[in-house]
């Protein structure tokens, strides 16, 4: 199954307008820069968190570079949600100079 893509420009135009984004990293990273707006599911526990997934448009899934986010979409677009992986991840974002955000999980 194909899961769509998008770049780390096309991704940041796509927040400004509100939509669900999935962070599959681990506490620490999370903790340490993320996208405004994303909320924190490790890879791990996404199986047991679907119903976190937008179910009425796409959830954004985001990683640190690509990979791991990318197995987060296969593991959810397989039980029929619209998923988008961002290629580039967290990394990509904070290379462009796009704000982040530090600071507790539930942030």
């Amino acid at each position: 199954m194909a899961i769509t893509e998008i770049d780390i420009d096309e991704f940041a135009e796509r927040t400004a307008e509100g939509v669900r984004i999935i962070d599959v990293r681990e506490p620490a990273e999370y903790e340490e820069a993320h996208v405004p707006g994303a909320e924190l599911i490790p890879l791990g526990a996404v199986a047991e968190h679907l119903d976190r997934f937008a179910v009425d448009a796409p959830t954004y899934v985001i990683c640190k570079s690509g990979g791991r986010s990318m197995r987060a979409c296969e593991l959810a677009s397989s039980q029929g949600y619209d998923v988008v992986n961002v290629t580039g991840g967290t990394g990509a974002w904070i290379e462009s100079g796009r704000p982040t955000i530090e600071g507790d999980a539930r942030s």
